[in-house]
């Protein structure tokens, strides 16, 4: 099969600057990434695909020559083509694309990023679920989670052991390299040295808690604050509250995603509020005033026009949710027209009346109504 055309593979124009290359990349390589998606192979060869296509456009010189020769760029003398996919940290991706939304740092994080001082893998990012009620959404509220990760040895104060080293596996570089044979040449996977987690450096005296490692298991308890006015899917960066790094690497993240539990009356769209409202007929037909609930304490006056349809929505504003933005959301309340199952003697007969009075006088169906019928039987 041909290749595509690197431009095409990253969804880009050919005269993209070089920021538009890296957010294209980052947004692929984010969501294909093999930790997001284990054994979704068409999903790992798009990672593939676009790790390959940017490692050739990130670089002016080739991508110049790619330009001029195509894809005989990557290996004009028939030679090796080299890409190091080892660098792409999934974690690394997620604390960029928080940068994106306000936060601070470069591109360059997204690459080596995960390595500490010394050279040591930098701790993993955890994510937990935390579900929310409306309530406590509309107001902000300190929740109280269980984690259990990775934190410094407290036997060897984090460092693993004594009597560092050069790794003798990788010489002390923190990546091997394995070469492939394919019908089209020869292709190098470069990958993380296994000896010594990409550090280049072992221990001769190894701690016998952690095994070297620097970190053993344990379990806390966090407090979150949760702002007013977060929805399903928004997260809270907890900085440094993930696993330990590796011999005293600095730690990762805590990822708390926010997940909002269904309520019994309202239905949210946005930061507005929808509630159904029923009334009765006489309230529909001559208007009134009825008290509907709300989030907050108490109730809110809702104003029903005369002649109010069932289905009709009605506003009330500023009593929906807050907004993350500021400002706040109107409560949408949807009128619906309650009909008793049984009614009384007196209340048959104004009925009865009503319905004998509609039946001299029918209602008359508007010009709109009358064309569209006849629209309907010409068809």
């Amino acid at each position: 099969m041909a290749k595509r055309d690197y431009y095409e593979v990253l969804g880009i124009a050919r005269g993209a600057s070089e920021d538009e290359i890296k957010k294209a990349y980052r947004k692929l390589a984010f969501e294909n990434h093999p930790d997001r998606n284990p054994g979704d192979r068409p999903a790992e060869q798009r990672f593939k695909e676009a790790t390959e296509a940017y490692e050739m456009l990130r670089d002016p010189a080739k991508r110049a020559r790619y330009d001029q020769f195509g894809h005989a760029a990557a290996s004009p003398q028939g030679g090796t083509a080299e890409y190091d996919v080892s660098g792409f940290d999934l974690a690394d991706a997620l604390r960029a694309f928080m940068r994106d939304f306000g936060g601070d740092g470069g591109f360059d994080e997204l690459f080596g990023a995960g390595r500490g001082a010394g050279g040591h893998r930098r701790g993993d990012d955890l994510q937990v679920r935390l579900k929310l009620g409306l309530e406590e959404i509309a107001t902000g509220v300190e929740k109280k989670i269980r984690v259990k990760h990775l934190r410094p040895c407290a036997v060897c104060d984090g460092r693993g052991g004594q009597g560092e080293t050069t790794c003798p596996q990788c010489q002390g570089r923190g990546q091997v390299r394995r070469v492939q044979q394919s019908l089209l040449g020869q292709f190098v996977n470069i990958a993380t040295c296994p000896k010594c987690s990409g550090s280049g450096r072992t221990l001769k005296d190894p701690c016998k808690t952690c095994g070297g490692d620097g970190r053993t298991p344990a379990t806390e308890t966090i407090a979150v604050q949760v702002p007013a006015g977060v929805s399903n899917g928004n997260f809270i960066p907890l900085r440094g509250m993930g696993d330990a790094g590796v011999r005293g690497a600095p730690a990762g993240d805590l990822i708390v995603l926010i997940e909002e539990k269904p309520h019994a009356l309202f239905t949210r769209e946005g930061d507005h509020l929808i509630l159904d409202v029923p009334i009765g007929f006489p309230t529909a037909v001559l208007g009134g005033r009825v008290d509907v609930p709300t989030l907050d304490p108490g109730t809110a006056a809702l104003e029903v026009p005369a002649g109010t349809p069932s289905g009709r929505i009605l506003r009330i504003r500023g009593r929906g949710l807050p907004s993350l933005r500021g400002g706040r959301g109107d409560l949408l309340a949807r009128v619906v027209i309650w009909v008793p199952k049984h009614v009384g003697s007196a209340e048959r007969k104004v009925l009865e009346e009503l319905r004998r009075t509609e039946a001299a006088k029918p209602p008359q169906p508007s010009k709109s109504a009358l064309d569209g019928m006849k629209d309907a039987f010409a068809g």
